[in-house]
């Protein structure tokens, strides 16, 4: 296991590196850079433009530098977790990503575990109960859930909390906080704000894995290692729980993979509908605005996420099922 962890950690150098050359690459490839972007915004304005001070600008944040040049300073700065300037917020990008990155953990976090507490009993039921009337109902909601998108399931939140209450579920805190230090209030304002995006977005989510937890305990109960079980007089519940539902939570486990880079991806549409102070937009807007450091800096945590998250789930497949092992080879 040591061992093994370790070959996957050394060979996560090389694709970290292979990874942010190809990120820079792409952020690089859109014509122009952000100053240019800029120039044209204030022309299409009728505002005026001082050449000499654009030409310092670029020389002072390296942009008249040759590409390769660049890519070190970002690449060697990372390492000492300096990500670069964001040249739209005119901030460190460390400083623009620092509390909505925390607030975007904080909701994916609690999305999963709402997730989980809700498929979890509904698919197991599901799928002991096939074709019974709750499994009917439970199916007929789940592709439901699955059928409407979480930002018109936002948009109808809002409509209804301003017409049957008269108050405004947007935001993630209450005004008064916003920009404010962390405090005990400000904490309770935000988890009093939490449910309303963990609910939208993990409507849909909660659907697609009832319906794949149902299929994967429906292929393992019929099994005949299950049929041995029962004739053995095990107790049911204790039959599903110690052998198909270890089994069928394999997808869970090599799901986190993907887990981990939504923390920084988060969903986008519905942090910009319900103004949810999260990653999502800002990252969509640094796309837009050619902001290249900004935006490489969130492809870099995606990229690093996505190797860690493959990494823990490779691992906690291991653990789970003893079918899987971490040495290959023939005997």
């Amino acid at each position: 296991m040591g061992r093994y962890i370790l070959n996957r950690l050394l060979l996560m150098i090389p694709t970290l590196i292979i990874i942010s050359f190809i990120i820079f690459v792409i952020i690089q490839l859109p014509p122009g850079d952000y100053l240019e972007s800029y120039i044209s915004e204030l022309e299409s304005q009728g505002e005026s433009i001082d050449h000499h001070q654009i030409e310092m600008l670029r020389q002072q944040y390296g942009l008249d530098e040759p590409f390769l040049m660049q890519y070190w300073t970002w690449a060697t700065g990372m390492l000492v977790g300096d990500f670069g300037y964001s040249f739209e917020y005119g901030l460190p990008v460390t400083d623009v990503v620092g509390d909505r990155l925390f607030l975007t953990t904080v909701i994916s976090i609690f999305t999963i575990a709402f997730t989980w507490m809700i498929a979890f009993p509904i698919g197991m039921y599901s799928a002991t109960h096939q074709y019974s009337w709750g499994d009917y109902g439970l199916t007929f909601l789940g592709f439901l859930g699955l059928a409407t998108p979480n930002f018109l399931l936002a948009l109808v939140m809002l409509y209804f909390a301003n017409v049957t209450f008269g108050t405004s579920i947007g935001g993630l805190m209450d005004p008064e906080y916003v920009n404010q230090a962390w405090s005990w209030d400000k904490l309770k304002s935000v988890l009093e704000h939490l449910w309303i995006p963990v609910v939208v977005i993990g409507t849909s989510g909660t659907a697609a894995m009832i319906r794949r937890l149902r299929a994967n305990l429906l292929d393992e109960l019929h099994k005949p290692y299950v049929v041995t079980g029962r004739a053995k007089g095990v107790p049911p519940f204790k039959l599903l729980v110690k052998y198909p539902l270890r089994t069928a939570l394999n997808f869970f486990i090599a799901d986190i993979g993907n887990m981990l880079p939504s923390i920084i991806s988060g969903a986008e549409i519905v942090a910009v509908v319900l103004s949810l102070p999260t990653t999502g937009p800002i990252l969509i807007a640094a796309l837009q605005s050619q902001d290249m450091y900004l935006a490489g800096s969130f492809l870099m945590f995606l990229a690093i996420l996505t190797v860690v998250g493959v990494l823990v789930s490779d691992l906690a497949l291991a653990l789970l099922d003893p079918r899987i092992r971490l040495q290959g080879g023939s005997r």
